[in-house]
């Protein structure tokens, strides 16, 4: 009895936590724990098969098309399961005293049924990467996942489970504007990937 009340009171605390930051265009951003962010979003083409450019050429193609959000990118890929993303963000808090960050990940590409999945977490090492301003901090990320769920040939569902270091903590003021961040991110990759034309 007392460790079903117990896994009520986890389970009713999981429900308080969440909150849902942003939500438009059928993108949905929430906090969902302490340094715990959830993003998802769909896109179709009647087309394109979507498993055929779920890949790391995706990935890159994300940065590509947000220029205004990224200072620097570099993104090298291994083979075809394993690859290396260094990203410097415009520094967008400078106003309000926030360092410029940058992400520095080991991504791996995993496929399971009907999924296709990449798996990133931030390398530390003790030597800053070249072209990575003295003041820039790194974003800490201990897991970030982002399924890739094949509903159709021509239709996915992506979200993107983000979960950063303890040592790094979010402001409640900035996480809708990080939401707005975002939205415009996976917004242009949606809009490019829907009008394709084969």
């Amino acid at each position: 009895m007392e460790k079903i009340k117990k896994m009520e009171k986890m389970e009713k605390n999981e429900k308080e936590e969440l909150l849902e930051l942003f939500n438009k265009d059928n993108f949905i951003f929430k906090r969902y724990g302490v340094n715990k962010y959830l993003l998802e979003f769909d896109i179709e083409n009647k087309n394109i098969y979507m498993e055929k450019i779920i890949d790391f050429s995706l990935l890159e193609l994300i940065y590509k098309l947000n220029p205004d959000i990224y200072e620097h990118i570099e993104f090298n890929k291994i083979d075809d399961t394993n690859a290396i993303a260094l990203l410097l963000m415009k520094h967008f808090f400078e106003d309000i005293g926030f360092p410029q960050r940058f992400s520095f990940m080991n991504i791996k590409k995993l496929i399971e049924k009907n999924k296709i999945l990449f798996k990133a977490q931030t390398i530390i090492q003790n030597e800053r990467p070249q072209k990575i301003p003295k003041e820039a901090e790194i974003l800490n990320i201990d897991n970030l996942t982002c399924v890739c769920d094949l509903i159709t040939p021509h239709n996915v569902k992506i979200s993107f489970d983000i979960n950063f270091n303890s040592g790094f903590a979010i402001p409640l003021f900035a996480e809708k504007l990080i939401g707005v961040i975002i939205h415009k991110i996976f917004k242009r990759l949606k809009l490019f990937i829907e009008k394709i034309t084969i």
